[in-house]
C-alpha cells in the first residue's frame, strides 16, 4: 500500500531540478519514504526521552 505523499510535488521537483538535473518518476516516492523514516525516528526518540512533544533536535 502506498503511503500518503507528505511532500509538495511541484516544489520538491523544482528544488531538485534547480541543480540542472532531471527528476525520475520514482524519485518523489523514494524521498517520501525517507521522510516517513525521519518522522518515525523522531517519534521514537521523543518517546524514548519521555516527552510528548517532538522537537527539532529529534530529527
Amino acid at each position: 500500500m502506498a503511503k500518503e505523499m507528505l511532500l509538495v510535488g511541484s516544489k520538491t521537483k523544482d528544488a531538485l531540478k534547480s541543480s540542472g538535473l532531471n527528476v525520475s518518476g520514482d524519485a518523489l516516492d523514494a524521498l517520501n519514504g525517507k521522510v516517513y523514516a525521519l518522522v518515525k525516528d523522531a517519534q521514537t526518540r521523543c518517546t524514548a526521552n519521555g516527552r510528548k512533544t517532538i522537537r527539532g533536535s529529534d530529527f
